[in-house]
């Protein structure tokens, strides 16, 4: 038979938390004292030397795959494994990150389209009707997802005191949501680039049908490419998609496309005390060529952009309250998902979403927005922050 000390070594590191783990063989070990948050079922042997060399990845395909079944709450599940220091998730002798990743033009385009191009479809089925995908703002106990996605949008454009005439550049717009909020409510000139296909064909018929050509201008190109100048430059859940060895170059372009004296509201997840790094599973599954940097790190490519730091806002409480919403919405159109997409593609989801709400709710990661400067710090900006809000309120931020 089998020996499973190691197996148990590794479940006994990872939680602390009271779990129970049942065996391919029938058998069945409790760790920790009291009711298990969850039972992890193994219907068959997890190749031991795959879970050394990457183990994140190896019970990421065990699980898609139905190998591994968990019964009871995954998200809490994958924030105790979060917890534990000597967890295979915080970089212990159990796990390794992948190699570094090519992220030349025609790779970022790829590594985009692999996750955005799914389709419009897919994400319609339980995204809100704003369309969008990223860390909403929840001001109120009773706001909505779509309440909360309005609120960060205007929140976001609060923050630049971006002025009626000006011009506005949103790097990575995904559907357009801000771009015509920016148009609409704001009276700017507002400018998008994606890489997907998907998301510039669906922003490039809503200018058409909203009859915004002249205000709202969508182009389906790197963000390296673009030679203009803006008064404000946003960009929402962007710089994780540039890879490490491109963050610097990622922010110079801030400063480049930006005006003397100009704003910009960049928006990213971001680890607190270390950064996230590189998830194989994440990384092979879901977002290829990603990577999750530290404060630090970006604050440091700030400074060597030129660029001067207004505020700095972390939103991690709304984003895993935004990925629990999603996960629930997710989970009322399984039988869609998987009849159109499979049972292992529903699988493959919904673990990141709910793994994604863990690793917030651990502080694992956050998500932070910089407010930035080109010039010196606040030139066009009032005094105090107080004029955020106030703006808020105006706008309809509840």
């Amino acid at each position: 038979m089998l020996d499973k000390t190691i197996y148990k070594q590794i479940f006994k590191a990872s939680f602390d938390a009271p779990i129970d783990v049942e065996f391919w063989d029938g058998e069945k070990v409790s760790y920790g004292q009291g009711d298990p948050i969850a039972t992890i079922i193994l219907h068959e042997v997890i190749p031991i030397k795959d879970i050394m060399a990457h183990a994140s990845l190896t019970f990421g395909e065990a699980y898609m795959d139905g190998k591994i079944e968990i019964k009871g709450n995954l998200q809490q599940l994958v924030k105790v494994a979060y917890d534990s220091k000597e967890s295979f998730l915080n970089g212990s002798k159990f796990s390794k990150l992948i190699p570094k990743h090519s992220h030349s033009e025609n790779k970022s385009k790829a590594d985009v389209q692999s996750h955005y191009d799914i389709g419009n479809d897919f994400y319609k089925m339980w995204l809100d009707s704003t369309m969008t995908y990223s860390c909403a703002y929840f001001v109120s106990e009773k706001d909505t997802l779509e309440d909360a996605q309005w609120n960060k949008v205007r929140h976001i454009l609060n923050k630049l005191h971006a002025q009626s005439g000006e011009t506005l550049l949103d790097i990575g717009c995904g559907w357009g949501t801000l771009l015509f909020t920016a148009a609409k409510e704001y009276n700017l000139e507002a400018t998008g680039v994606t890489l997907s296909q998907q998301q510039y064909d669906f922003v490039s018929n809503k200018i058409k049908e909203e009859g915004l050509e002249g205000r709202v201008h969508v182009y389906l190109e790197d963000y390296r490419e673009l030679k203009d100048t803006y008064d404000h430059v946003t960009s929402v859940g962007m710089f994780e998609h540039v890879g490490k060895e491109n963050l610097g170059e990622y922010f110079k372009q801030v400063d480049h496309l930006l005006t003397e004296n100009g704003t910009a509201l960049i928006h990213g997840i971001t680890g607190q005390h270390k950064g996230a790094g590189v998830d194989a599973w994440i990384n092979k599954y879901i977002f290829p060529g990603g990577y999750i940097p530290n404060i630090a790190e970006n604050v440091g490519h700030i400074i060597d952009a030129s660029l001067q730091v207004d505020d700095i806002e972390p939103l991690r409480r709304h984003y895993q309250k935004t990925l629990e919403i999603w996960t629930a919405n997710f989970h009322k159109v399984e039988e869609e998902v998987i009849s159109k997409y499979g049972e292992r593609f529903y699988r493959m989801w919904d673990l990141y979403l709910q793994a994604c709400a863990a690793s917030f709710e651990s502080g694992n990661i956050d998500v932070v927005q910089y407010l930035l400067t080109k010039g010196p710090s606040g030139t066009n900006l009032p005094m105090t922050r107080s004029y955020i809000y106030h703006a808020d309120v105006a706008s309809g931020v509840k």
